[in-house]
């Protein structure tokens, strides 16, 4: 086991030095280090991994710590403190789907630091697993000899909401490995609901497996610190029982790796998050996918030690087939935001198994309202999903079609929400489940048959949607009534309040009864796939007389002089409905080019600002490569010089690149839709899930 893994870090090693290499590296406005779901996700926010204190998406500090000791001398290489040690000199930053990789050179060493979370759509297994692999691989770039150590330690604050919770901890040990757990004393599982949280329940997991000099410890955070400092052992204590812990505890991992010359030396760990409990749906608790089987903690961290080097390999495939298509696709800025968006958008999802078996898969509407399986966050992040595992994206649709059948939602159009993050209980945005107040009526109804349209399109059938007829039976009825000319209502563009007239919404509800009237004719209902063929076509035709404005189409119907994007359009090249003659999607174009601004394309006429996944879908109606990479070329400058230092934000100012609102959103998976827009590479990623 042990000469497996030194030849697994060896590999590893070499692997990366071998990228940075090679690799043209970007600058995120923020970095994501441990991605899994809204509870468990920690980012640096700066251009250093030293900068300051690593950090929760929300800005919040859950301290991770790194140093390491050469030639007696101790440099920090991860978070900032303890502020009187010098920090080691950080040479790179490599960021793939999967990985997050930095280099750091002092004193005649070079240390390469990686995170792996291997979110891998297409096998949910692991995809699910609330694990993070750091590993830690060093050289001498001297030729000479260097004794090293390693310190990596986790605070316990990331077991708990605020620092006015008690935290508790202990040690345990399994086969091959130490574990180390911090938890809230109280454990209030699905106590709390709302946006900016986090989570107060279950435990905090510090796996560190049996490698030559590798040792364990829970102490607080100085004394670890000294003890490093001073090049002495951190004080173990066997006992398997929780403790109290106070406000400075840490989890460490410590790594002596004695002498080093040329060859890479790695040792890793493993930091996970186990919730016990994930989500409240319609007042039953689930648990997490990856506990579907009946695994426990331990078989977790085992198995995963375990597949350690088939899934470093595996990933590392995953993110270099993926990259260089993204580059075919869109070239290298396309190539680095889609990289971002990646562990992002899974990140802001929890994946859970329900009482019958059934995957369902819970988005939070980070940073708006905290609203959990919001149709208008789902829809947006839909292309990663189509991509990637059509499965998962039915997991999300799940959830919902199961309350509208409940005879709760008494509307003829489609719901807005389920709750508030993690409670998954009803619509709480609006009106709710009482009146028509502020709800999204042609937006949502438009949205999910546009998604279960473009499902049926993966998959070659309607099985999926013929489950749930009926209901989408009534929402074309809906939207052939009410989506033509949408009265005084909210979008999921409603930054500038309620609009009427809306012609992006108007598109939107056009192209839904067309792909209503696809997964008719899919189903065999050929009398109700020509009624409703016939009357998208009619309404198309009737949409450009009425929002025609010279040279581009209105934002409003009524309001001569305006603009917006009209990214719906998207669906009709997507889906092959060929509703709207060429011409209006030509003359769109045009026109936005000459409107862009350093940042990119502003949504409508009425502000600066832009949505980043609108952008993205605007671009993938051109048909001309060089007019799509015009539109996303500002969007690279974005991602590069935006001073906005916060996870990735799909709401910001066009003229300096500021963060307006949102950040950590899952609907940044929508920069995944020009993949679709090439059937061969959507049919190749979607046929690898693993059903």
């Amino acid at each position: 086991m042990r000469h497996l893994q030194l030849w697994t870090g060896i590999f590893v090693g070499l692997t990366l030095f071998a990228a940075f290499a090679m690799a043209e590296t970007f600058r995120p406005p923020a970095v994501p280090l441990i991605t899994h779901d809204p509870y468990f996700s920690i980012w640096s926010m700066g251009d250093h991994l030293t900068d300051g204190p690593t950090r929760h998406w929300t800005g919040t500090p859950q301290p991770l710590t790194g140093l390491i000791r050469v030639d007696g001398q101790v440099f920090r290489w991860m978070g900032d403190r303890p502020r009187n040690i010098a920090v080691m000199s950080q040479s790179a930053v490599q960021l793939t789907p999967t990985h997050t990789s930095y280099a750091f050179d002092q004193g005649g060493v070079n240390l390469v630091v990686d995170f792996l979370s291997p979110l891998l759509p297409s096998d949910p297994d692991v995809m699910s697993r609330p694990l993070t692999y750091i590993t830690m691989t060093v050289h001498a770039t001297d030729r000479a000899k260097h004794t090293v150590q390693l310190l990596v330690t986790a605070d316990a604050s990331l077991a708990v909401d605020s620092m006015t919770q008690q935290v508790t901890w202990s040690r345990s040990r399994l086969n091959d490995m130490t574990v180390l757990r911090a938890a809230d004393f109280e454990q209030p599982v699905l106590q709390k609901s709302g946006d900016n949280l986090r989570i107060d329940w279950g435990y905090l997991l510090v796996a560190v497996p049996d490698q030559p000099g590798a040792s364990a410890s829970t102490q607080s955070g100085e004394e670890v610190d000294a003890e490093f400092a001073s090049a002495k052992k951190l004080i173990s204590d066997d006992l398997d029982f929780p403790r109290r812990a106070d406000r400075q505890t840490v989890l460490a991992a410590d790594f002596d790796l004695e002498e080093i010359k040329g060859a890479p030396t790695s040792r890793h760990l493993l930091l996970a998050y186990d919730d016990l409990d994930s989500i409240e749906y319609l007042n039953r608790w689930m648990r997490p996918y990856w506990r579907r089987k009946g695994m426990t903690t331990g078989e977790l961290l085992e198995t995963a030690e375990r597949e350690y080097s088939g899934i470093e390999e595996r990933s590392r495939q995953f993110d270099d087939q993926l990259t260089q298509d993204l580059r075919q696709v869109g070239g290298e800025s396309y190539a680095h935001l889609a990289a971002l968006a990646f562990r992002q958008t899974i990140a802001a999802h929890k994946l859970v198994v329900d009482v019958d078996g059934r995957a369902m898969l819970f988005p939070k509407e980070n940073f708006s309202n905290g609203c959990i399986s919001t149709v208008d966050v789902i829809y947006p992040s839909s292309p990663f999903f189509l991509l990637f595992n059509p499965d998962l994206l039915k997991a999300q649709l799940e959830p919902l079609m199961e309350y509208t059948e409940l005879g709760r939602w008494r509307f003829p159009f489609a719901p807005h929400d389920l709750g508030t993050y993690p409670k998954a209980n009803g619509q709480v945005y609006g009106g709710g489940e009482r009146t028509i107040e502020n709800q999204m009526p042609v937006e949502e109804s438009g949205n999910m048959l546009l998604m279960f349209a473009a499902l049926a399109r993966s998959e070659g059938n309607a099985n999926y949607a013929n489950r749930y007829w009926k209901q989408l039976q009534q929402w074309a009825e809906f939207l052939r009534k009410e989506g033509m000319d949408p009265g005084n209502q909210l979008s999921t563009d409603d930054f500038a309040g309620h609009l009427a007239h809306n012609a992006n919404l108007s598109v939107k509800a056009i192209l839904a009864l067309g792909g209503y009237s696809l997964l008719a004719d899919m189903s065999g209902r050929s009398s109700e796939a020509v009624t409703y063929r016939d009357l998208a076509h009619a309404m198309a035709a009737k949409w450009v007389n009425m929002a025609q404005d010279g040279d581009h189409y209105r934002l409003a119907f009524d309001k001569p002089g305006t603009w917006s994007q009209k990214y719906n359009l998207v669906w009709d090249k997507i889906l092959g409905l060929n509703l709207f003659p060429p011409a209006v999607a030509e003359t769109e174009l045009r026109f936005y080019t000459a409107h862009l601004n350093p940042f990119g394309l502003p949504l409508d006429s009425r502000s600066a600002y832009t949505k980043l996944d609108w952008e993205v879908w605007t671009a993938t109606v051109a048909t001309d490569p060089a007019q799509f990479n015009t539109l996303i070329a500002p969007l690279g400058r974005f991602i590069d010089e935006s001073p906005s230092r916060v996870p990735l934000t799909d709401w910001y100012w066009t003229t300096d690149g500021k963060q307006v609102g949102f950040q950590a959103r899952s609907v940044v998976g929508g920069v995944y839709i020009p993949l679709l827009a090439h059937p061969d590479l959507w049919k190749k990623w979607s046929s690898r899930a693993q059903r």
